[in-house]
């Protein structure tokens, strides 16, 4: 089989699958296309000799969560280096605000990168707190951190609830009204 064929299974096999996870990730229907795109391009040309459509998939899973992360990291560093070369008294620039249409879209853009990606493998993946950990090569109290925050962002859209985290009950709760010290 060639690359062809592979990223004709793929896309007929996955597609729309890796569109939502792009989703969830970016907050937006055409940056999750893009997203999608750039991801099966890497994983393709990296690895052209790749015909399991499953570990297709998971390799472009992965380059996507890689792609997100890169792309904040990089718009922090040039937000920072803009937001240092503007003349005093300027506004900064800000990005035009997606369409409030979608509640999910508008709580997902709240979140940062790391929270979209942690949210989408925690509960699109339904990955464990350690397996997220791994996947983003982080610590999981720093997962956790994230998901909690996230947490905190989508209370509005989702409500309370509690939350299974690998076995223990875990309750999410405003931290504002049960009166919790940070």
């Amino acid at each position: 089989m060639d690359v062809t064929e592979t990223l004709e299974r793929l896309t007929r096999h996955s597609g729309q699958r890796l569109a939502a996870f792009g989703f969830i990730m970016t907050g937006s229907q055409v940056d999750a296309e893009e997203l999608v795109q750039e991801a099966i391009v890497k994983t393709l040309v990296r690895r052209p000799r790749l015909t399991d459509i499953a570990s297709a998939e998971q390799y472009v899973r992965l380059a996507m969560r890689t792609l997100v992360i890169d792309r904040a990291r990089k718009d922090a560093r040039f937000r920072s280096f803009a937001e240092r070369q503007q003349p005093a008294g300027m506004q900064p620039d800000h990005v035009q605000a997606i369409s409030d249409r979608v509640a999910v879209s508008r709580a997902l853009l709240g979140l940062t990168p790391q929270q979209r990606v942690a949210v989408a493998l925690r509960y699109w993946d339904d990955m464990t707190v350690s397996e997220v950990a791994s996947a983003m090569r982080v610590k999981p109290g720093t997962v956790k951190r994230y998901l909690h925050d996230a947490a905190e962002v989508l209370r509005p859209l989702l409500g309370d609830h509690e939350e299974e985290d690998d076995g223990n009950t875990v309750r999410v709760f405003d931290a504002k009204s049960e009166g919790r010290k940070r």
